[in-house]
């Protein structure tokens, strides 16, 4: 390990010289020796030397202007550089990581044998495993996709490197290649102008499948097949598809006003085209390999007499995948296609049907490792991917449809269905579910809101059967909420079944799940028309901004208990839809850990989870980590099914309900009941600044007049992040852990630390949130742009986290965080002194703009504030 983190230093000194040199081109050697002398000032701070520290401190207070945004580009590109070496070191060579192997599939088959499992129940477990991965656009990701693309070429070179026979001619030709492509990422803009549509951002998406996972997917199937043949002696079938990919993009609208129905219709017609794309790409390469003249009679009969056959098919499906694409560039760019629906792919087996047909010739005829090439490959996309590269969630809030049908109710004459009880609201909905007669009048305009509910379910109702994988309910409460979108879709024409899923986000409503679903349950139309499948979405953001990190886990934890239980005992085969997102605050954690500590039977029907922003692009960015990440998340899926933790004892479970309400009230005792709290909150973080820079299509608050209570979860989080405080993710937990230590039950809260993984994976969490906190940064931005009047609120939560500290270590008997992995602690450490002066300019900036109107501050402070902004958001990694 010392060796490898030797090798990642050295890479990342190797960028930073690069860097350097760009710098001292573009920018002259007075302003990197400025960088320079900020960066030895920072280290030697960090090290302890006061001196050091005041020196840093007043070099930045008294940076020019003029000097701000080429210092502050230059500490953000230089964590951006940190961090391509890092997630390089991951997939190196060399890289030989203990607990990586640990969690391979392969570690794990030889761990059931061990324990004694049997072989028929692992083949079931593989057979029934699903990971769906779903790709949302939450405003988190901080990098343009132009940055993106040159970090992964810096990758590549960082591979190509690794070689020890290179000469002196080929190592010079790399790192003359790695120096341009840093002169590129510093010449180029890493602000953007405007803020991403959500086509873009649906562009954005569609990259990360067609540079990377494109890749990986069968790559990974490829490896779970070599580890089955080893260990299980078994293969696994061509058609086996443990792997599908979502996306929110385009298709979430919940407080997104620019999410339309022709901007989701546009989206997947963007995503048809570009999956055509990709498939003519690999048919292209398969016209080229299967020249093959021998096929069986059955396929003969089938295709007829060719001299090349398989070529005959695949040419034929060259033609029609071009059509394919045409036709749909034609309906982005708003033209009448030339094309019919009749001459173009629309569904996978129009692909999978003619080239599995191929497969089984080839196979027959004594050239199974040529039909297990590339033809295996494009296949298992096929079934991965289809003919719409990923499928489409729709996401809507709940009100809106209970605002579109009493929109309706009221003009036909049936009174104000907003107003009416839920057992009258159940009623009604189910009546018109089980009625032939439309109710929406033909001759009727509905306000645009209404207009744009029912034009959403149309495009719903137009699309093939899989195309959408799930319509999402945010902020379900009731029975009733369910419904009315069955309603609404089957008013729109919708003849499939497509999963209307309620999304439980509120402490509250996590409580109130399980009888929540027991009254939909109990609907007879309900019931028959879900055939016994249901998905339930439990939210891990709101909760936790609701009611604190603790409570919320707890919450969440005994929704899926609650939720299994009853769906085991009404033979309803449930799958937990989790939504979580990069921080601990909004549910985040590694991924292995987390599932591990979910509660038993709860994966049982697979894994579906959203990945959110930037961590799409730290885990499924490049091929090899994204094989990392489905081989991580499918072997935890696998060892929860087959080796499910254990039930809590009875003991345990009065631990976190007391943990639960003593954390709870802790944390809404400060964050709501506190007067100043608001004014505090907004003065310490740039929490109001954040809402200038264009990260994502959709607006930082729910309701832009609103308080606290109306941002959403991730610029709750974000803010925090940013002055080092991260008060969301530790408030009200280890103060609460401290209180039951004090009554006397260390000795059960350390059992469950040792026995419960549930437990311990929330202190590990824990445990690298508080060795990302910063006192003395966090009292800076108090000190410098805090009223003194509210300090006393900086300074009791600082408190508050340093005894929280202290009762963490003493629980884990520690003597510091993180030091039983010292990767984590390193990294921590190395960008420490590249994110202190970004925090130290931060500060200055908001102190100099706050002192000027609004619409007279200077652009370039603005924009050097945004560079501090995306430059910390890079150093902690996680941002959201």
């Amino acid at each position: 390990m010392i060796q490898q983190y030797s090798e990642m230093r050295n890479n990342v000194s190797m960028l930073g010289r690069f860097l350097g040199e760009t710098i001292s081109d573009a920018q002259g050697s007075d302003i990197l020796d400025l960088i320079e002398n900020i960066r030895v000032l920072s280290r030697n701070s960090r090290a302890g030397n006061d001196k050091a520290r005041q020196e840093l401190l007043e070099t930045l207070a008294t940076i020019s202007n003029d000097n701000i945004i080429p210092v502050a580009r230059a500490f953000s590109h230089f964590l951006n550089l940190t961090n391509i070496a890092e997630q390089y070191q991951t997939i190196s060579r060399h890289h030989d990581d203990l607990e990586s192997s640990r969690r391979s599939i392969g570690s794990l088959f030889s761990k059931l044998k061990a324990q004694g499992i049997k072989q028929e129940e692992v083949l079931s477990a593989v057979d029934n495993l699903l990971i769906e991965l779903v790709l949302t656009a939450h405003p988190t990701e901080v990098t343009r996709r132009s940055l993106t693309h040159k970090h992964v070429e810096i990758n590549k070179c960082l591979s190509k490197l690794e070689h020890s026979d290179l000469t002196v001619k080929e190592r010079t030709a790399i790192e003359r290649r790695l120096l341009q492509l840093i002169a590129e990422a510093w010449h180029t803009n890493e602000i953007r102008t405007q803020r991403p549509t959500p086509f873009e951002e649906a562009k954005w998406g569609y990259s990360v499948i067609e540079n990377s996972l494109w890749t990986a997917v069968p790559m990974f199937l490829r490896q779970l097949n070599d580890s089955s043949k080893e260990h299980l002696n078994v293969t696994l079938p061509v058609d086996f598809t443990p792997v599908k990919f979502s996306s929110w993009m385009g298709g979430d609208r919940d407080g997104n006003p620019f999410v339309t129905s022709t901007v989701t219709r546009s989206v997947l017609n963007l995503a048809r085209a570009k999956a055509a794309e990709l498939f003519l790409e690999d048919i292209k390469l398969l016209s080229d390999e299967l020249s093959m003249v021998e096929a069986t009679e059955e396929f003969k009969a089938k295709y007829g007499e060719h001299q090349e056959p398989y070529r005959y098919i695949v040419k034929d499906l060259r033609a029609k995948l071009k059509l394919t694409q045409n036709h749909y560039n034609d309906l982005l760019a708003d033209r009448q296609p030339r094309t019919t629906a009749e001459q173009i792919i629309t569904k996978n087996e129009q692909l999978w049907e003619p080239l599995f047909d191929c497969y089984t010739s080839l196979s027959k005829c004594g050239m199974r490792i040529i039909a297990n090439g590339l033809l295996l490959d494009t296949l298992r996309r096929i079934r991965c991917f289809g003919v719409t590269l990923s499928q489409l969630d729709i996401r809507q809030e709940s009100t809106r449809h209970s605002m579109a049908i009493a929109e309706v109710t009221r003009y036909i004459g049936l009174g104000d269905y907003a107003q009416w009880s839920e057992a009258d609201k159940q009623a009604f909905l189910i009546r018109e579910l089980n009625s032939r007669r439309p109710l929406i009048p033909i001759e009727w305009s509905p306000s645009e809101e209404t207009k744009e509910i029912l034009d959403t379910c149309k495009v719903v109702a137009e699309q093939h059967e899989g195309v959408i994988s799930a319509y999402v309910i945010s902020m379900a409460k009731f029975a009733s909420d369910v419904l009315a979108v069955h309603l609404l879709l089957k008013e729109a024409g919708c003849t499939k079944t497509i999963p209307v899923v309620p999304l439980f986000e509120t402490l509250e409503d996590l409580d109130n799940s399980q009888s929540v679903m027991e009254e939909l349950f109990n609907v007879g139309w309900y019931r028959g028309f879900i055939n016994n499948k249901q998905m339930v979405m439990i939210g891990y953001s709101d909760s936790a901004k609701d009611a604190g990190m603790m409570a919320a886990s707890w919450a969440q934890y005994r929704a899926q208990e609650a939720l299994v239980n009853l769906c085991e005992r009404l033979h309803i085969e449930l799958t937990l839809f989790h939504g979580r997102g990069g921080t601990i605050g909004r549910g985040g954690a590694p991924a292995h850990a987390a599932l591990l500590s979910q509660p038993p039977k709860s994966l049982k029907n697979g894994l579906r989870v959203t990945e959110q922003g930037e961590m799409i692009r730290f885990k499924l960015g490049l091929p090899q980590v994204a094989i990392n990440s489905l081989e991580l998340y499918a072997s935890a899926i696998l060892e929860a099914n087959l080796l499910p933790p254990p039930e809590p004892k009875t003991e345990w479970r009065g631990i976190m309900d007391e943990l639960s309400v003593i954390s709870c009230d802790i944390y809404r005792n400060i964050v709501r009941e506190q007067p100043d709290f608001v004014p505090y909150f907004r003065s310490a973080t740039p929490e109001q600044e954040l809402s200038r820079l264009p990260l994502g299509s959709r607006p930082a608050k729910r309701n832009p007049k609103g308080g606290v209570e109306s941002l959403r979860a991730i610029p709750w989080i974000f803010a925090w992040m940013q002055n080092r405080l991260m008060l969301p993710a530790w408030l009200g937990a280890g103060a609460a852990i401290q209180q039951l230590l004090d009554n006397g039950k260390s000795a059960v809260v350390e059992e469950m630390c040792r026995s419960w993984p549930f437990f311990s994976t929330r202190i590990g969490m824990l445990e690298m949130v508080f060795s990302k906190t910063d006192l003395w940064l966090t009292e800076y931005y108090d000190q410098r742009l805090v009223e003194p009047t509210l300090w006393r609120l900086g300074s009791a939560l600082r408190q508050q986290l340093q005894a929280d500290v202290k009762t963490l270590l003493e629980l884990s008997h520690k003597d510091q965080l993180m030091d039983d992995l010292p990767w984590v602690a390193q990294s921590i450490a190395l960008r420490n002194v590249y994110t202190d002066p970004l925090n130290l300019l931060q500060v200055e900036l908001l102190q100099r703009l706050r002192q000027q109107p609004e619409e007279q501050q200077d652009s370039q402070l603005n924009q050097a504030l945004m560079i501090t902004i995306t430059g910390i958001a890079a150093g902690m990694r996680n941002t959201g």
